[in-house]
Order: structure tokens, then C-alpha cells, then sequence
């Protein structure tokens, strides 16, 4: 992995970040692609695969949750990092309502991304060992 003022270059298979971290950035991938996956019982979940434009560990700059799901470079990935304060200073300003709004609907996607990733598991869905 390289640095580039606020670019990482990831190589083919390259974690990225993994479930469970404390995570303080987000990424935009510039180019590439990035797989996101659950683990559950031992086996990865895809949760699905991002690429050009598409920006993923974007909760990680809302809550102070751990990761929810780890994120692998496909091929050789360049992502932009988009960092937490920078989003905390424009969060600040938004009216209380709409953090606390925010906020909830945060805590809805990590808990239907637990459970989508837990039903895939029993229903033998599971990509990965």
C-alpha cells in the first residue's frame, strides 16, 4: 500500500480494513474495486462490491461503532480518504434533530446488515470459508 497526499493505493487482495476496527476514515474508490463482506460463523458474507465513485466505511465517520464488515481490494485499488473530522465539523452544524435522525438510521443498517449476513449463513448463502 502507497501514499499519496490523500490517496492509498491498494494492490489485488490487499485488505483495506477489517470488521471489527475502530474506523476513522472513509474511502472513494478513484479506481478499482473493493470487496465488503461479513464474517459469520466462519464464513465471509459479501455484502456486496464497490466500484469507480462508489465510497464505502462511510458509518465510520458518523458513529464511534466498530467496523461492521471488512473491505478487500479486488484488483488494484486507488481510494481517496475522506476523513472523520472533517465530517464531524459539518455534523456539528446540522440541527440536533437531524444527528439524532442520522444516528438511528445508522444503528438500523448495522443491525440489518448482522442479520442479512446471520440468514445468509443458515440459509447455506456463505461465499467463503
Amino acid at each position: 500500500m502507497s501514499t499519496s497526499s490523500r490517496r492509498l493505493v491498494f494492490p489485488a487482495g490487499a485488505a483495506i480494513f477489517s470488521e471489527g476496527e475502530t474506523g476513522t476514515t472513509a474511502y472513494v474508490v478513484e479506481s478499482g474495486r473493493v470487496r465488503v463482506f461479513k464474517t459469520v460463523k466462519g464464513k465471509a458474507v459479501d455484502i456486496g462490491e464497490v466500484a469507480q465513485g462508489g465510497i464505502f466505511g462511510e458509518m465510520a465517520l458518523i458513529d464511534d461503532h466498530p467496523r461492521m464488515a471488512s473491505a478487500v481490494a479486488v484488483e488494484e485499488t486507488v481510494c481517496v480518504i475522506i476523513g472523520k473530522d472533517r465530517l464531524s465539523e459539518q455534523l456539528e452544524k446540522a440541527p440536533r434533530g437531524v444527528r439524532v435522525i442520522v444516528n438511528a438510521l445508522l444503528g438500523n443498517i448495522r443491525a440489518m446488515g448482522t442479520e442479512l449476513a446471520e440468514a445468509s449463513v443458515i440459509l447455506g448463502r456463505g461465499d467463503h470459508d
